[in-house]
């Protein structure tokens, strides 16, 4: 995982910080936002913001279920970053996409509209940035930069790593392979 995660980019200002989708659910006890793992996403989109290296968060998902896709996880997530305070002209949504092709068409047309010249950077998990950066880049011609989150891959290891299974690491190859497969499905169809 550690050779397929990418590193941070080199500090700078952003226009838009981009927030790609999935990170979390409706959570039908109390039709508030719940967080899956991959909610690091959202919360470095609001670090990026609180130390002003973004002007505007735009969180990027509609809804991927097939068969109920009222509950929008964009709608979801603005109504929680007004919560804790972020302020509506900071916010932008789309609220449409069900995959990484449409945040990219979506969220690009908006930023076009809006501001034309805008700097961008793309939020997402670290080992889904390589999917997303080659969606991105078939879409447009702008330069745009990727911060990665959630990190899977170990910066350290210790003697246990190599002497005892571990069943995390059944999951760690699960979404290896499912981004393997989404990136060559990807480049055959972005």
């Amino acid at each position: 995982m550690n050779s397929y995660e990418t590193n941070y980019p080199k500090t700078q200002h952003y226009d838009v910080g981009i927030v790609l989708g999935g990170f979390s659910k409706l959570n039908n006890r109390n039709n508030e936002i719940a967080f899956a793992g991959t909610g690091d996403r959202l919360f470095q989109a609001i670090a990026l913001y609180k130390k002003r290296l973004i002007k505007q968060i735009l969180v990027s998902s509609g809804s991927a279920n097939l068969i109920d896709n009222e509950v929008k996880e964009a709608e979801l997530a603005v109504k929680y970053l007004k919560l804790i305070g972020i302020p509506d002209s900071s916010i932008l949504i789309e609220n449409q996409s069900r995959n990484t092709i449409e945040n990219a068409k979506y969220s690009l047309a908006l930023i076009e509209k809006k501001n034309p010249q805008a700097k961008v950077l793309v939020i997402t998990s670290a080992w889904h940035i390589p999917r997303a950066k080659l969606i991105f880049n078939k879409q447009t011609k702008r330069n745009i930069e990727y911060y990665p989150t959630d990190f899977r891959g170990k910066t350290e290891f210790d003697l246990n790593d190599f002497l005892i299974p571990s069943t995390s690491a059944l999951d760690t190859w699960e979404i290896l392979l499912k981004e393997w497969t989404g990136l060559l499905v990807d480049r055959i169809r972005a």
